[in-house]
């Protein structure tokens, strides 16, 4: 019953957590769009009043009219609409299920048996929990200082790109040496969505409430409030796409348990963050395509890097060998069923769970079939059975991987 509730809060959070995500971003890139979009305003009315920028639009029917004011406006309404509750919604739904999923099963999601460093080998699931934890904590610190040491004044922003940019691909390094790779791949996913909230929470909102209360007792406001808001909104807007790759990465296996896992990840983000750029010069009116086609080379590469090997044959199953020797279905599926169906089965054994991960079931050759692909990729780079916890032997492994499949 227990693993029954832990699924159905995975469910209920993860079903908070994607749609407060959908808000989140969705709200994001829509400024974004609207902040490039604007023209200097026509009308002499709308420049006494102090208008910066102005854009039409027309959606569901109706005509839009935008207006930006900078630090002027002529006048402020009580009613203002500030977006904050969208972004700590996706975090802590966020976080919520890091701990239901990880943190309650440190010591089978967060301890990498097969790291090259022993103390990380060695660990504890109570330590490596807590040290993922601290990844987010101090990554988030170590960033927020590179913005306050780098372009305190919003001038040097892009060499605080640049130094962002190797912060992140020491992350990734980092992450694939000391956890398993579906967990360096969360881990540094919610790191870069710590930072995005965290900007939120601790730079955007109190700069902009600043501004409010400057205003309302008529005095000017620091500029360097909205200069500080706009330098992490920006930030954000980068983040985004290589977020969503890393919170979808635990599907692919080819990209965490590859032995190149954190060049994949790292070409991942830069691969992210200049589609994005694309679509922010496009709002600006520009179409640079050298952008949109690194991205691709980028993606392509990933694609050659991630791609399979040729499978080692098993001794006695070389060319040449007698047809007859192949191995068979029922080989393989009296392997799956000692070592992996204590998981994947219509009701596990494995304590804490109350189905399948994933959905996939192995009760029956049919549906060792219909999974074969998966069951070779994953079995051959060892990253299933999760920790080797069923103790799968790597003559085991050669037989699935000598499997046709078929």
């Amino acid at each position: 019953m227990e693993g029954f509730f832990l699924e159905y809060g995975n469910l209920l959070l993860r079903w908070l957590h994607v749609i407060a995500a959908i808000a989140w971003i969705g709200e994001s890139i829509y400024f974004v769009m609207l902040d490039l979009s604007l023209h200097a305003p026509k009308g002499e009315h709308s420049k006494r009043l102090g208008v910066y920028g102005e854009m039409w639009a027309v959606h569901g029917g109706g005509f839009y009219h935008n207006q930006k004011y900078l630090t002027n406006p002529a006048e402020l309404p009580n009613d203002l609409h500030w977006s904050f509750w969208k972004a700590y919604t996706t975090w802590l739904s966020g976080f919520g299920l890091f701990m239901l999923l990880y943190l309650l099963k440190a010591d089978i999601y967060l301890v990498n048996p097969a790291s090259p460093w022993e103390w990380a080998r060695n660990m504890s699931g109570t330590e490596a929990g807590i040290l993922a934890v601290l990844f987010l904590v101090v990554g988030y610190n170590v960033y927020s200082r590179l913005c306050r040491i780098i372009s305190p004044t919003v001038n040097h922003d892009g060499w605080l790109s640049v130094a962002v940019g190797v912060m992140m691909v020491l992350v990734a390094w980092l992450t694939t040496q000391i956890f398993p790779g579906r967990a360096a791949f969360l881990i540094t996913g919610a790191l870069m969505a710590t930072c995005m909230s965290a900007s939120v929470f601790f730079w955007i909102i109190p700069g902009q409430r600043r501004m409010v209360k400057a205003l309302k007792a008529g005095e000017k406001p620091n500029p360097l409030d909205g200069a500080w808001g706009k330098q992490r909104s920006v930030h954000n807007t980068y983040f985004t796409l290589p977020v969503i790759f890393l919170m979808l990465s635990n599907h692919y296996s080819f990209t965490y348990s590859n032995e190149y896992a954190w060049v994949i990840m790292s070409l991942f983000i830069f691969a992210g963050a200049v589609i994005r750029q694309y679509f922010v010069l496009r709002h600006t009116g520009k179409n640079d395509l050298r952008y949109p086609a690194a991205g691709v080379i980028m993606l392509a590469l990933i694609g050659w890097i991630a791609a399979p090997s040729p499978a080692t044959p098993v001794a006695g199953l070389a060319s040449g060998a007698p047809a007859q020797a192949a191995v068979t279905i029922e080989q393989v599926h009296g392997i799956i069923a000692a070592r992996c169906t204590e998981c994947h089965s219509v009701k596990p054994t494995q304590p804490g769970f109350a189905a399948a991960p994933a959905g996939i079931m192995l009760d029956t050759t049919a549906e060792t079939l219909q999974h074969a692909a998966q069951i070779k990729l994953v079995v051959g780079n060892q990253y299933m059975p999760l920790a080797n916890l069923t103790k799968m032997t790597d003559e085991e492994r050669a037989v699935i991987a000598a499997w046709s499949g078929q």
